[in-house]
């Protein structure tokens, strides 16, 4: 059903709801939007009222979208990058769209970001936008121009370019003085990082403690978190022992703020991978430069991969 424009939220709320929705964070929207964080959260608020529904699960230092939360960001987060683009067009003349890559938060937190600041002092008249969700998005019509997707191998997407595959193994802070797990003893001192997420079993410590034959070990304690990156970053704060995905944190291993540890059983190498899609080609100049330093980066986690410990 459509409704007249007079029925309409005011562009405010919807842009505030949208600044959110990218960065599913409100401090961060405010700072994009140059307001303070309670403004931005009181246009949500009237955005919520107006509709009559939750777009947002409030939680402790977490925002989660409702299943009217992302079926209105779908149609906004669209509508409103289209409108920066032509915006922007015809205010800058010849300056170019923003690149935009979408991946799940993990990847957006752990690989992208920490290696965008070489790409921005090499490529500085590039604009990147990062899309960081755990949607499946229809590029295209979201107006994103690159996608990072994680799959098992035989299921590749066509036209997919494959970046690196996935290890699995005990990672924690240099502080806690481990450099092995030789025995189930080991655990029953430390805390155990737990993704409670999406269900993948080869992150779960269940099934590695099974794949050990330490069924039934009884750990300090568990921590549970429903997002990857909390997990690492939780590890990375000393507060216990995680299952590393190896290529994904080897920024975090490399300069020694995680370490891995070592198990009876070797590191597992899962059926996943993760892949490049692009929604154009041929895509334009600023996307095919932002390909190749993607195929770079990863090109070297696999390489570093490769290395010795």
């Amino acid at each position: 059903m459509t409704i007249p424009l007079t029925r309409l939220p005011s562009l405010d709320l919807i842009r505030g709801f949208v600044a959110v929705g990218r960065r599913m964070s409100i401090t961060l929207a405010a700072r994009e939007l140059c307001l303070t964080q309670s403004a931005v959260s009181r246009q949500v608020q009237a955005l919520e009222e107006m509709l009559a529904v939750k777009l947002f699960v409030r939680g402790h230092r977490s925002l989660t979208m409702t299943p009217e939360g992302e079926r209105l960001f779908r149609s906004a987060d669209g509508a409103l990058q289209q409108l920066q683009d032509v915006i922007g067009a015809m205010t800058a003349g010849a300056a170019r769209r923003p690149v935009t890559i979408t991946s799940s938060v993990g990847v957006a937190g752990l690989w992208l970001l920490p290696r965008l600041g070489s790409f921005q002092q090499a490529a500085p008249g590039i604009d990147v936008r990062i899309s960081a969700n755990n949607r499946i998005s229809d590029l295209r019509n979201d107006g994103i121009d690159l996608a990072i997707r994680y799959c098992a191998t035989d299921a590749m997407p066509d036209g997919a370019l494959p970046l690196f595959g996935e290890t699995v193994a005990p990672v924690a802070h240099p502080s806690l003085g481990l450099s092995t797990i030789d025995a189930p003893q080991i655990l029953e001192r430390h805390t155990l990082l737990e993704f409670d997420g999406e269900y993948r079993p080869w992150l779960k410590w269940p099934d590695w403690l099974k794949s050990q034959g330490w069924e039934g070990v009884k750990p300090k304690g568990v921590l549970r978190f429903n997002h990857y990156d909390q997990v690492i970053h939780a590890a990375i704060a000393g507060q216990g022992i995680a299952l590393g995905r190896v290529e994904m944190i080897s920024e975090m291993l490399a300069d020694k703020r995680l370490v891995t540890l070592a198990a009876p059983g070797p590191a597992l190498v899962t059926s996943h991978a993760y892949y490049l899609i692009q929604a154009e080609s041929p895509a334009r100049a600023e996307v095919r430069e932002v390909v190749h330093w993607i195929m770079s980066e990863a090109a070297r986690t696999s390489a570093w991969r490769r290395g010795p410990a």
